[in-house]
């Protein structure tokens, strides 16, 4: 992997493959760059497409303390090396970073984005607050797996299922990243879809989501693409927040290379 500096020194470790125009991938929540190793393979003979490790996780470094606006650094650095202008791509929570860098600026003549977690229900910011607070406190007292644990309840996965996940050796890999699960709650701000800042983003947006997913994930994305001002959504039927990269890939290309 090769690595670049960001602006506060942090060391970003990525790797880049295929040829065409700059495409930067950005994982979400306890990922690594190699997450979207399928996804970069399958787009990689359209664009010359950059996986990375966001701060703290893979072989990136980390410097404390953590805030978006490092994030957001840390993509701007990516967008020099390859050249001072790149497409963008962001998975999740990901995808709310990719949307801030595009507010805030960055060349990125486009921006897609899968399935961003936020939701248009006003009444979850007190059970956003809530979880902030108290994953803040697991990890200030070094509970990692209470932290990982409180993280997958609260995005719906099954008690049984976490019990089973705790006793197999992705375990050991969740809770090493447990600590960047404050950075994806911060990048993710008070959980709703941020209008406001949706429509300082001039250039073209496409929110992605699954037509099998829950109906308060197809409405956020909705609504994050009609807040956007050249905002445009597209459904993938049967595909869910766990998305095959091979229908993806399609659209994302389609979209990246539309005049």
């Amino acid at each position: 992997m090769s690595k670049v500096i960001s602006r506060d020194g942090t060391p970003l470790a990525y790797e880049r493959t295929g040829e065409g125009e700059p495409l930067i991938l950005v994982g979400g929540a306890f990922s690594t760059g190699t997450a979207e190793g399928p996804l970069a393979g399958l787009l990689a003979p359209r664009f010359s497409v950059v996986t990375y490790d966001r701060r703290g996780r893979g072989d990136s470094g980390d410097t404390t303390p953590y805030a978006v606006a490092r994030e957001v650094e840390d993509l701007a650095a990516l967008v020099d090396e390859v050249g001072g202008r790149a497409l963008l791509y962001g998975m999740s929570s990901g995808g709310a970073l990719v949307l801030r860098a595009a507010a805030a600026g960055l060349n990125v003549p486009r921006v897609a984005v899968y399935e961003p977690p936020f939701t248009v229900l006003e009444e979850t910011r007190a059970e956003k607050a809530s979880y902030t607070q108290r994953l803040n406190e697991l990890l200030g007292e070094g509970h990692r797996g209470e932290a990982v644990e409180l993280f997958l309840s609260v995005v719906g996965m099954p008690h049984e299922f976490i019990a089973q996940m705790k006793q197999a050796p992705v375990w050991r890999s969740f809770e090493a990243l447990a600590p960047t699960l404050a950075y994806d709650d911060a990048v993710m701000g008070d959980g709703t879809v941020p209008a406001e800042r949706l429509a300082a983003v001039a250039q073209p947006v496409l929110v992605v989501s699954g037509g099998a997913s829950p109906a308060v994930m197809r409405d956020a994305a909705v609504r994050t693409a009609e807040a956007a001002p050249d905002g445009h959504h597209r459904s993938l039927p049967r595909q869910t927040h766990d998305v095959d990269p091979r229908e993806l890939a399609p659209v994302l290309a389609e979209f990246f290379t539309t005049a």
